[in-house]
């Protein structure tokens, strides 16, 4: 498959933490993806359904709100299986048992190219 036939990944990317946001929108940016955000897993809701070319969701699990992360991944999940999910957290790995089928997580502190790598992968 051609470069020009490819579909140019889009990614949600919720992080309640202002400048860790807008450093992780700037790298993807840089790589050539095109990104949308949101700063709590309520927002980051929001955006999904507002958008449905969206191909990938990276989290932060840990978030102010009625519910975090880990509880969005699940509601996006139900709502299109077959979109990318990737968790973050500096809190530790969550139980394989709690995250959303053909998640992967990918712990903080991250860099660009590890993050690039995981959405170029799938």
């Amino acid at each position: 498959m051609s470069d020009s036939s490819r579909i140019r990944p889009f990614v949600l990317v919720v992080e309640d933490e202002a400048l860790v946001r807008n450093c992780t929108v700037a790298q993807l940016e840089d790589a050539g993806f095109a990104v949308i955000e949101a700063a709590d897993a309520e927002e980051g809701l929001r955006e999904f359904e507002d958008h449905a070319l969206v191909t990938t969701v990276f989290s932060d699990i840990n978030m102010p709100g009625a519910f975090d992360g880990l509880s969005l991944m699940h509601k996006i999940f139900r709502l299109r299986p077959k979109v990318q999910l990737i968790l973050t957290s500096g809190r530790g790995f969550p139980p394989n048992a709690e995250m959303p089928a053909g998640a992967r997580f990918l712990m903080k502190p991250y860099n660009a190219n590890q993050l690039t790598a995981l959405i170029k992968a799938a």
